[in-house]
């Protein structure tokens, strides 16, 4: 009974003032908690496992590829846009970017809006493509791989011819900060750069992050737009081939991150002396493993001969038939689909939450 009462004087030095300050508090913690639990108290989280690796076929060995869902579940996997070391969670992000790019622009600007960049800017001009998605914190510059790569809904010769010039066209030229690059690489980004100059610009000023990536052709440009800004916080690049010679590389002092896919074969292009590979490689191995491969020589005879697809023997049996048996596993590895799912199963393999199976 003394309790009782106790309880009662104490609400009765409660002013009507302080009882609304209390109530409306309470409020706010439900709002907090319905906010950062999106789920609910006691709701279970949905499912994160990792994803099939696909056959690849001629029906899927090039992108865009619009039936995959791109950074699926990022919002328990945040982008570590201040990271300044390899971090496995931003090279799934990059890797989903890069691959997300070959699609047309208002499906890339729906997909980077959903994962919460909703300022995207698109820059085309001579056959060379990029993406700006930005938020308040930090940016992703994605450069579209080459179009001879991408599976186009309509045949574009002026774009095929354009991606070819720029690939073929192996001659060296100088670099603005020593060194010399691949001419038509240089090319394609001196033809999109005045563009898409100003808007990084923009971003920079408000203090945001610049990150940079592309797969194939895009990863080359993502290089040399990298090293000519000089300001990002990172750059990962996808089935990179080779950009410079080897003073371009020993002047490069970027913090880089060369993703290489088993024995990718345009990581091996053009071929070494004069030209060499730039950043730090982060190799793919046969069980989807990512590895820095301590002892690997970038410059011996290329890289070893390595399927990472992953697939079952069951599934390869059931393939036979398929188109998939005659695609090598050095143009497979390149497919970029592939570099996005292994680098996500890697990191739910390397994650510490404990998800439903």
């Amino acid at each position: 009974m003394h309790s009782i009462s106790l309880e009662k004087n104490s609400a009765a030095f409660l002013s009507p003032c302080s009882k609304s300050k209390l109530l409306f508090a309470g409020f706010a913690l439900v709002i907090v908690i319905s906010t950062f639990l999106p789920f609910g108290l006691g709701a279970e989280l949905p499912a994160v496992c990792k994803k099939e690796i696909p056959a690849i076929t001629f029906k899927n060995l090039s992108p865009p590829y619009k039936d995959y869902l791109y950074f699926q579940h990022h919002q328990f996997f945040p982008f570590e846009y201040k990271a300044s070391v390899f971090r496995l969670i931003n090279a799934w992000w990059l890797a989903e970017a890069s691959t997300l790019v070959y699609a047309d622009e208002a499906f890339v600007k729906q997909r980077f809006s959903e994962a919460g960049l909703k300022r995207v800017k698109f820059f085309n001009r001579s056959g060379t493509q990029c993406f700006i998605a930005a938020n308040k914190r930090f940016a992703i510059v994605a450069f579209r791989g080459s179009e001879i790569w991408k599976r186009n809904e309509r045949f574009d010769p002026g774009q095929i011819i354009a991606d070819f010039k720029t690939n073929i066209d192996i001659r060296l030229s100088d670099w603005i900060r020593g060194g010399r690059v691949h001419s038509g690489f240089k090319a394609a980004l001196d033809d999109v750069w005045e563009e898409m100059l100003p808007e990084i610009k923009i971003l920079e000023a408000r203090g945001i992050k610049i990150w940079v990536t592309g797969h194939s052709l895009g990863a080359a440009l993502a290089t040399l737009a990298a090293d000519r800004l000089l300001d990002v916080q990172g750059l990962y690049t996808f089935g990179s081939p080779r950009v410079g010679d080897q003073e371009f590389q020993s002047r490069f002092q970027l913090k880089a991150f060369r993703v290489v896919n088993g024995n990718d074969i345009v990581t091996s292009m053009p071929a070494k002396n004069p030209y060499h590979h730039v950043g730090e490689l982060k190799f793919i191995d046969p069980k989807g493993g990512i590895k820095d491969q301590p002892g690997f020589v970038e410059e011996s005879d290329g890289i070893p001969y390595i399927d990472a697809s992953n697939a079952s023997e069951s599934g390869k049996e059931s393939q036979k038939f398929d188109s998939s048996v005659f695609i090598p596993s050095w143009i497979r590895n390149h497919v970029p689909l592939l570099y996005s799912i292994l680098l996500w199963n890697e990191l739910v393999e390397k994650t510490e939450i404990q998800w439903p199976r």
